[in-house]
């Protein structure tokens, strides 16, 4: 049985305003349940562990996804998504792939932490691949430091500037993410119209651009674990 470990952010403040952020649900959800049909296990922690905070937003009715009403049904998968694991006791090798979730929340966290970087870096040394939707992508920052080079000519996708605009948060958040990742020399891509789901795969990197990828993104990690890429 395939095991993937899903990190989730710990973080809910964002600047300028008394608005919160955290997991943006879906993301989380519709990759969990992609994960659990296809029969593997999946182990969640975050870098303060127990409950992440979810943006609220995320579950206003226009955002709500089935695998959120799936959720809302499951007492299994709420009670590990209200203790999740310490992410600094999480090693790569107990696991066939890592899937990082967006929501705001990674700018903060996940992008500047030191550990999160290390484990990304053990799953790529080890050929296992890694996933990351939306804002999830942030956690690849951290990595990039630590490994100069790491996404240089890599196809990725992320959360776009005008996506950020169009949401009317951009004053809210440290930076912009697509900016960031430009900055370290990948092929970043995204979908010709803002918001239509878009998944990129190159080597062991497998991400999505915004909510609406998220389940997509996942099924490319998994077709990716079926082929063969893990080192068992």
């Amino acid at each position: 049985m395939k095991h993937i470990l899903m990190v989730l952010t710990s973080h809910s403040a964002m600047e300028n305003t008394d608005s919160t952020t955290g997991v943006w649900l879906g993301e989380f959800t519709d990759p969990y349940y992609e994960f659990i049909d296809a029969g593997y296990k999946v182990t969640l922690a975050s870098p303060l562990g127990g409950k992440p905070p979810v943006d609220p937003l995320s579950l206003l009715t226009e955002n709500i996804t089935a695998s959120n009403r799936r959720f809302n049904n499951d007492t299994e998968a709420q009670s590990a998504f209200g203790a999740t694991h310490l992410l600094n006791t999480m090693d790569a090798k107990d696991f066939d792939a890592v899937f990082y979730p967006g929501g705001h929340g990674p700018l903060w966290d996940l992008a500047d932490n030191d550990y999160n970087g290390r484990l990304i870096l053990e799953f790529i040394k080890s050929r296992k691949p890694v996933g990351a939707v939306c804002h999830g992508p942030a956690a690849l920052l951290k990595a990039a430091e630590l490994a100069p080079g790491l996404l240089s000519g890599t196809r990725i996708t992320a959360f776009t500037n005008t996506e950020e605009t169009l949401t009317l948060r951009a004053d809210n958040i440290p930076y912009h993410l697509e900016t960031r990742l430009k900055k370290l020399g990948p092929d970043f891509k995204s979908a010709v119209l803002p918001f239509a789901s878009h998944v990129e795969t190159d080597g062991l990197f497998v991400t999505g651009q915004n909510p609406l990828s998220a389940g997509s993104t996942a099924s490319a990690l998994i077709a990716l674990l079926q082929k063969g890429t893990v080192i068992d």
